[in-house]
């Protein structure tokens, strides 16, 4: 935890915009509430002493944040990820940036359960003979005593290797250092290469960008599947395509992708064995609610001069300690 400035008074706090907007209605006559789209974030920036990234799929923070004047001291992004609002300028500033860590762990976990048994069970080719009224018997694959790599060791990677577990899966869990329980990144293509389930959830970095390219698709099994559920740029999507249309692995799933929303016309659409779905793995019901909650949890420690959970290290883009 990071202990930042006392905050002043009755503080700024600065929403870059999302609808619905968030729930702040506990900071009512402790902070003056102020809101800004992408278009005028930068003349805002300087008057405000809290930034809440509500939108977390914009850029605009990256692009506002070079310029004169002050900056707030604190931002707090509603995200895991931060690499969509880090810049060198921030980065390299006193400026204390905040994350969404535990908000997402269970419902992403969930979400990679339900992929890896949709796929052993085959679910998508039945929901498609179904709409064709045709029945075909097939056999489908048993998960218990099959293997898991997990690359990402954070608390998404962990809750995903703890939920795979409870499934009879053997899983090894990769992250950025060897340590008791996690393997490292020199031990990632063996284990790639003895992997039934591949999940990627690791935070996109200058390490991690591009990771999942041909090499590494390559040396997986033939009935491999590979899963990301971590961000778009951690995985080479054309080598990925080229991949399954080439049948080295059996099939994957994109839950994030470089362009989001996907376009109509991207030939991402009719990969086969590809699943792909909306940025939505760890959006359950009530979840911008959690998040607003988080916020002002942590606005009330900040207010009351107290530590800040959740606090990124700007140089490597994730929460440290894990």
């Amino acid at each position: 935890m990071t202990t930042p400035p006392s905050p002043p008074t009755t503080p700024t706090v600065l929403v870059l915009d999302a609808e619905p907007l968030p729930r702040l209605g506990r900071l009512t006559g402790r902070a003056r509430i102020e809101h800004a789209d992408a278009s005028t974030l930068a003349e805002r920036l300087p008057h405000a002493d809290v930034l809440l990234v509500w939108d977390f799929t914009s850029h605009a923070v990256r692009e506002a944040w070079p310029g004169d004047g002050p900056r707030p001291r604190w931002v707090h992004t509603a995200s895991a990820g931060v690499d969509h609002l880090m810049c060198p300028e921030l980065a390299g500033s006193d400026t204390v940036v905040t994350n969404a860590r535990g908000v997402f762990d269970r419902p992403i976990a969930e979400y990679v359960a339900a992929l890896v048994l949709a796929m052993a069970k085959d679910l998508p080719t039945t929901l498609r003979l179904q709409g064709e009224r045709t029945w075909r018997h097939r056999e489908s694959l048993r998960v218990a005593g099959t293997r898991a790599c997990v690359v990402g060791s954070g608390p998404i990677g962990r809750a995903i290797a703890q939920t795979l577990k409870a499934l009879g899966i053997t899983v090894a869990l990769v992250g950025r250092t060897a340590r008791p329980g996690v393997h490292g990144p020199g031990e990632l293509d063996r284990l790639l290469a003895r992997a039934d389930w591949v999940v990627a959830a690791a935070p996109l970095t200058d390490d991690t960008r591009g990771m999942f390219d041909a090499r590494r698709f390559g040396m997986m099994q033939p009935s491999a599947r590979f899963v990301n559920v971590g961000r778009g740029r951690l995985v080479v999507e054309d080598d990925l395509a080229e991949a399954l249309t080439r049948r080295w692995i059996a099939g994957a799933a994109l839950d994030v992708l470089v362009h989001e929303p996907l376009a109509p016309d991207s030939p991402l659409w009719t990969v086969p064995d590809l699943i792909v779905s909306p940025h939505m793995s760890g959006d359950t019901v009530g979840w911008r609610d959690e998040l607003g909650a988080q916020f002002v949890e942590l606005f009330d420690s900040w207010a009351a001069g107290g530590p800040l959970a959740n606090v990124v290290d700007k140089k490597r883009g994730y929460v440290p300690g894990h």
